[in-house]
């Protein structure tokens, strides 16, 4: 949904800004920027779940019970487009996709069952996010700084399954899982740098939050440089830490969520 009308939104004022008065952008910016890409992860996810009235959670890790693999890329989309000089609209995409079967080095209790070493289990875990804001970027010579206000959209699934036991007694097959979705108010800045007409360096962070039963917080950064051999297209690399907490408070259980993702990213950049 952000992408199909930012393109078309982002049409529509390029042509509305080429056809009015010269450009008195800032060289650090662009009238309309696209970002395709991903980014080579290391990847750590936790899940966690228990009762409320009773003294009973537990941990799951991902990469290190279930053996997930620690690095995968992650695809991302950005899309940016100006009204005018020095305002206009931001929108971010990007998905995890974590699914895994094999065999648990030693037992351990989550969600009140306790699920037995060497058995087979099945992790996954499904992560979307979008956010779109609305920035003020101030100045216009070969550096400026940018503030965002929007709004950021997740959803999250994750959950196990195998065999277990609860209090020494077989169960068979058991599961336990969480699944939530939600919006939020999200805070963006950036930083944009222009050595020359096709060199750029950049910083961007973003910071989602959520109080309540269902909250969390979604934090990300990003330290990056563009090249562009050519007037219109390029090639942009940065490294990006983000971190993702989920929590879910229920009448008489709760479950969490947390994802942290780190590393280098390449983007083939767009740029109009």
């Amino acid at each position: 949904m952000f992408v199909g009308l930012a393109l078309t939104s982002g049409s529509v004022f390029a042509q509305s800004t080429d056809s009015s008065s010269s450009d008195t952008i800032s060289p650090a910016l662009d009238r309309v920027s696209l970002w395709l890409g991903g980014y080579y992860a290391n990847t750590s996810t936790t899940i966690g779940a228990g009762l409320n009235q009773y003294d009973v959670h537990g941990n799951l890790n991902l990469q290190h019970d279930l053996g997930f693999p620690q690095h995968e890329v992650v695809p991302r989309l950005r899309f940016d487009f100006l009204l005018g000089d020095s305002q206009g609209f931001s929108f971010d995409y990007y998905r995890v996709e974590q699914s895994r079967t094999g065999s648990a080095g030693a037992a351990f209790d989550f969600d009140g069952n306790t699920y037995n070493a060497n058995a087979s289990i099945t992790g996954r875990l499904n992560f979307d996010f979008g956010s779109a804001a609305y920035k003020w970027w101030f100045g216009h010579s070969s550096d400026v700084f940018g503030v965002g206000l929007g709004a950021g959209y997740y959803h999250i699934f994750a959950g196990i399954k195998g065999q277990a036991s609860l209090n020494g007694n077989f169960l068979g097959e058991a599961s336990a899982s969480a699944s939530e979705n939600a919006w939020a108010p999200e805070l963006e800045l950036g930083w944009r740098h222009a050595f020359t007409d096709n060199i750029r360096m950049y910083f961007n962070a973003q910071g989602l939050k959520k109080n309540g039963d269902l909250g969390g917080h979604i934090y990300d950064g990003a330290l990056g440089v563009e090249w562009f051999p050519w007037k219109n297209v390029g090639f942009g690399a940065e490294y990006d830490y983000t971190r993702i907490s989920v929590h879910d408070r229920k009448e008489y259980y709760h479950d969490d969520v947390a994802l942290d993702l780190d590393g280098p990213s390449v983007y083939l950049r767009f740029r109009f």
